[in-house]
């Protein structure tokens, strides 16, 4: 048989099975790969209109600040993007990884393996690659509503062109194309250890010094810029807001991990347990499920202190609509970050069901309802969120807290559109966690 048709038989094996489990990864591996596809072009698009408009001076005296403020706010979510694209990438990976390893077990060559997995990887990530360029498509006269500069955007100047869409197609397929092949030394090297699976290694409490080396320069940085010009201050302060994200990324996963023991060591019921355990085992990908909201919190942070440090009294028309346009482009720059947390959050939930079958079979054989199971689910969920949170909170503080004043924070205005804006964000994540629903409950009723 050659290689070509035996891969056409497990994919028409998958597509002739509703409650396949690969059936579900693949259309979940699809939907990440688009969605994060479509944003990145609409991100894209909004930065090259700004610069559009600088290089043809129809963006007024601050069009220089525009530009900054767009790359800025598109570097910032190329966070939640890379994680999406990521996560779109594990999830078929994890399931992929179990069929091949299968395969190697009973004779298949490691050549034979690697055709199988380049194919499987292309096919999915060029299909939610295309489908993200006609979700882009759809919503272009969306974003061209948006009024930036005293004027709305128009169609062309949001248009990437062909160029952009054959390198955004390219490179979304190229990322899977990455994951899939490192997986085959796995694979290839150890197929009995993959199919059996294993538990990730534990994190240290190194991670921790992070936090404080980046407090610590934060406090130096806000001292040495005392009457230093604007520009500095603003390329300065995306850097800290660079480093900070950077350093929640790694103290995150450690205090999530700690959290996990915790809930798991004083649960007084099984959903908790469950959830506990799972989080305490793998707290990598736990707090990748809510790592969008950890970034949006910061957003947040950042767009409510703007909003206060950025008044307008008429007196300068140009600097009173920057002021404004940084407020809109900072609720924009959020919204955009908390949706792409709400679809990582259940695309990777939704995986970790699949990936975890084996677990949710045994559990229903048991006896386990489906109650327990949901709210186990929606407790891993939940805790990651609220440590996400707090902990994104807390490293703002500690970061942005020497630039501005802690002091800022207790404002009204300020705390009043931070919490409102942290809210938002958590319930779009709850509710992504929560479109996993169907997922388990096919993987429960298949393995009855």
């Amino acid at each position: 048989m050659t290689t070509l048709r035996l891969w056409l038989l497990l994919r028409r094996r998958t597509a002739s099975g509703p409650r396949d489990p690969a059936r579900l990864t693949s259309a979940l591996a699809v939907v990440a790969f688009g969605v994060t596809t479509a944003v990145a072009l609409v991100v894209v698009g909004g930065l090259t209109a700004f610069v559009q408009r600088q290089l043809t001076g129809t963006g007024g005296d601050e069009s220089g600040a525009y530009v900054v403020l767009a790359a800025f706010a598109t570097l910032l979510l190329l966070v939640p993007l890379s994680t999406l694209g990521g996560a779109a990438a594990r999830l078929a990976v994890a399931r992929r990884d179990a069929r091949l390893a299968t395969l190697r077990l009973v004779g298949a060559s490691t050549g034979r393996v690697a055709t199988l997995t380049v194919l499987d990887a292309a096919v999915q990530a060029l299909t939610g690659a295309l489908a993200g360029v006609a979700g882009y498509l759809a919503l272009l006269p969306l974003v061209a509503r948006l009024r930036f500069q005293g004027r709305a955007f128009e169609v062309g100047e949001l248009w990437v062109g062909v160029p952009g869409l054959a390198a955004a197609i390219v490179a979304v397929v190229l990322v899977a194309l990455a994951s899939a092949t490192s997986s085959l030394g796995r694979v290839a090297i150890s197929p009995l250890g993959v199919a059996a699976r294993t538990t990730p290694p534990g994190m240290r409490a190194a991670r921790l010094i992070a936090l404080v080396l980046a407090a610590v320069g934060a406090a130096s940085v806000s001292s040495a810029l005392a009457g230093a010009p604007a520009a500095v201050g603003i390329a300065v302060t995306m850097l800290l807001v660079a480093g900070g994200m950077a350093t929640l990324n790694l103290v995150g996963p450690f205090v999530l991990g700690l959290v996990g023991r915790v809930t798991a060591a004083r649960a007084r019921s099984a959903a908790t347990l469950l959830a506990g355990r799972r989080i305490a085992d793998d707290p990598r990908t736990a707090w990748r499920s809510v790592g969008g909201v950890a970034l949006a919190t910061f957003i947040a942070g950042i767009t409510a202190v703007a909003a206060l440090l950025t008044p307008t009294d008429g007196g300068d028309p140009a600097a009173d609509a920057l002021a404004h346009d940084v407020g809109t482009g900072g609720l924009l720059t959020l919204a955009i970050a908390g949706l792409l947390a709400a679809v990582s959050t259940g695309v990777l939930q939704a995986g970790r069901v699949i990936d975890q079958r084996r677990t949710y079979r045994d559990l229903a054989l048991v006896g386990t309802d489906a109650r327990t199971l949901d709210a186990a689910r929606f407790r891993e969920t939940l805790v990651p969120l609220l440590v996400a949170t707090g902990t994104a909170a807390g490293s703002m503080l500690l970061i942005l807290g020497p630039l501005v004043g802690v002091g800022t924070f207790a404002d009204p205005t300020v705390l009043v559109r931070y919490v409102l804006s942290v809210a938002a964000a958590a319930g779009l994540v709850l509710l992504g966690a929560a479109a996993s629903t169907p997922v388990a409950r096919a993987v429960v009723a298949g393995a009855r």
